[in-house]
């Protein structure tokens, strides 16, 4: 299986973020980490694996990117307006830097889907959400989709732009909400097993159909807990079955 690794010193996040990709062709798949782990996560712990059939088969591109997850909502010693800062430089690193890149490296008109799980998921739905225009879908699994969840208690404005079940139902603008009312890949998925929280995905989906937003809505059995076999399970079934 093809594997490069890139880097570049981030003008939003002013630092080195390193990049890797995986396969040749197909659409672009783009992997937000879970909690505060790295752009490897998913290879270590054996997704890349589990979808290297449909990577060699020229079906999709992977790509995976660092989190900053230990440098904003993570970080108990941060001041909490800072957490909001730092969030915000980093879907700016991605709509501004990875998006680009990922086009650089297929076409313009590849469609690119983001996919995450746990906290990756809240990020991979919010960075969807929020720009429809340039990412085509998500496929989000094992999320909670309030942020302040993460927020000990804190809010602002930032935190209510990017905290999905928050904004969405006050989405009504002429730009956005057409375009995921004419969305074809929005997956919201979750096990009810250990850990997982179902109800958050239930929620999501209430909102979304609420706004009038195609999406499919799949929760596992309480054999599939919050936890990486679910996760190993899930994507690739999806890639396979619903792309």
């Amino acid at each position: 299986m093809h594997r490069e690794i890139h880097h570049w010193y981030s003008p939003n996040l002013n630092k080195e973020m390193p990049i890797v990709m995986y396969g040749h062709y197909g659409f672009a798949l783009l992997l937000l980490p879970t909690a505060a782990a790295d752009y490897l996560e998913y290879e270590r712990f054996l997704m890349i694996q589990s979808l290297k059939p449909h990577i060699e088969a020229g079906k999709i591109k992977v790509f995976s990117v660092n989190s900053i997850n230990a440098e904003s909502w993570l970080n108990n010693g941060m001041h909490p307006p800072h957490k909001a800062i730092r969030h915000n430089q980093f879907n700016e690193y991605v709509y501004n830097e990875v998006i680009p890149f990922i086009k650089s490296k297929t076409s313009y008109d590849t469609p690119i889907y983001v996919t995450g799980a746990s906290l990756g998921a809240l990020h991979s739905a919010n960075l969807y959400f929020r720009r429809p225009d340039l990412i085509n879908g998500v496929i989000a699994m094992s999320g909670v989709y309030d942020l302040t969840t993460y927020t000990r208690g804190y809010w602002d404005d930032q935190v209510y732009f990017n905290s999905p079940v928050h904004y969405l139902p006050n989405l009504g603008d002429d730009f956005y909400l057409p375009r995921l009312q004419y969305a074809n890949h929005i997956h919201i998925l979750s096990g009810a097993g250990n850990y997982e929280r179902p109800d958050a995905s239930r929620q999501l989906s209430g909102i979304l159909s609420s706004k009038g937003i195609p999406h499919e809505l799949d929760i596992w059995g309480p054999d599939m807990p919050h936890d990486w076999p679910t996760w190993r399970d899930m994507l690739p079934y999806y890639i396979g079955s619903r792309f």
